[in-house]
């Protein structure tokens, strides 16, 4: 008797089309679609080969895109299906999900096209999305206890703060500030970083050495972690008033050093034989360096601005979003944690594009421009490849025809 038909007589109902049934399925289909997009087409105009959207400068358009619309609909994937599994709250699924991911999509379309549209239609649209989102993490959360988690909703209501401060520069409202708001998102997001890997990273690989029957034991160190993440919320309030500073500087050595001793007592070494684990890993060892090359440029060692920007964007948010989007691609829908063929490839690519997109910010126009062009084309094709090999996935129905 197949599957589908034991199924079938055991009463359980099964779904011919899964895509709405938990928010990673849409909006990790968005997020790799944008990555696989998005770069290449600001490369091109880096390179002046396409017209830039009329919206500020070419460069803050570029990365309120990829904060905006790439990490953004990751978050809202992650965090959408995580709150149910920590509260016991409502998930959101059908038509809600979807409405929630069209407003995604218009506020993409808004940017690209934002020269014809007016400013107000743009700022409203695209402003709107991670209120939104945040709304409904606090419908799951609500009555559930767990207050800690609110903090979450806190960081997206930050994101969704720095996002509006740049639209009201685009407006003319607040000149200047776009700039600072958009670090003020890169911070934003790190703390969001920290506290998942912090979360998920040391319980999946303890978890995964006791199923193989390693002996290893792993250091959390939770006040490490702590540190970490309270340093990097004083170097989002300190670069408000002092970017670029000895003091900025201080608190990203402080938050750097932090990330990578709590790193080193998750015992990252013994994870090299499972991608899923050591991408995890790898993804906050980003984290440190990005953290590091920030103080360093800070403190006038001279390092690039750009080279910290870079790592802890291409480099930390880059891998450690797809490290948990395959993941919880895997998981969430009722498969083995095992990865499709070539799924290492994903990983591989991520990094590559990463390391010599930070490896540009040292180097004069013309091996800069190859760099850069390196690191597209690499980027491009590790979201690419992500979408052939997880889109099927994302897409059907979980095989045990539970929801989700």
């Amino acid at each position: 008797m197949s599957g589908a038909a034991t199924l079938e007589r055991s009463g359980a109902r099964i779904e011919p089309f899964g895509l709405w049934g938990r928010a990673f399925r849409p909006f990790f289909l968005a997020a790799g679609l944008m990555a696989s997009l998005a770069l290449p087409w600001w490369t091109s105009i880096w390179l002046g080969l396409a017209p830039a959207p009329a919206w500020l400068v070419p460069s803050l358009w570029h990365g309120h895109e990829m904060l905006f619309g790439f990490v953004a609909a990751a978050i809202a994937g992650f965090l959408l299906t995580a709150s149910p599994v920590w509260s016991g709250g409502p998930a959101l699924s059908g038509r809600p999900l979807a409405a929630l991911l069209a407003l995604w999509v218009a506020g993409r379309v808004a940017m690209a096209t934002a020269g014809s549209l007016p400013p107000w239609v743009v700022a409203a649209v695209d402003a709107s999305f991670l209120p939104a989102v945040a709304l409904a993490v606090v419908r799951t959360l609500w009555g559930s206890g767990q207050r800690r988690n609110y903090g979450l909703v806190g960081v997206v209501m930050l994101l969704a703060t720095a996002n509006a401060a740049m639209h009201a520069d685009a407006l003319g409202w607040a000149t200047g500030i776009a700039a600072p708001a958009l670090r003020l998102a890169v911070e934003g997001v790190i703390v969001l970083l920290l506290v998942v890997a912090g979360r998920i990273t040391p319980a999946f690989t303890q978890n995964a050495f006791r199923s193989k029957g390693l002996t290893v034991q792993i250091r959390a160190r939770p006040w490490v972690g702590g540190l970490a993440i309270g340093a990097v919320v004083a170097l989002a309030v300190t670069g408000v008033f002092l970017p670029r500073s000895g003091a900025t500087g201080a608190l990203a050595l402080v938050a750097g050093s932090a990330a990578l001793v709590r790193l080193a007592g998750w015992q990252s070494w013994h994870t090299r034989a499972d991608p899923l684990l050591w991408s995890l890993h790898a993804g906050s060892a980003w984290l440190a360096v990005g953290l590091l090359l920030v103080a360093a440029g800070d403190l006038g060692l001279g390092v690039p601005a750009a080279a910290g920007v870079h790592a802890l964007t291409a480099g930390a948010m880059g891998a450690a979003i797809l490290a948990v989007m395959t993941r919880v691609s895997l998981g969430h829908t009722g498969r083995p944690l095992a990865l499709p063929a070539h799924a290492v490839a994903c990983y591989a690519l991520v990094h590559a594009a990463a390391l010599a997109r930070v490896a540009s910010t040292f180097f004069g126009s013309t091996l800069q421009q190859g760099l850069l062009v390196a690191s597209t084309v690499a980027w491009a094709a590790a979201f690419a490849l992500f979408l052939v090999l997880f889109a099927p996935i994302l897409v059907a129905p979980r095989p045990d025809g539970r929801p989700g």
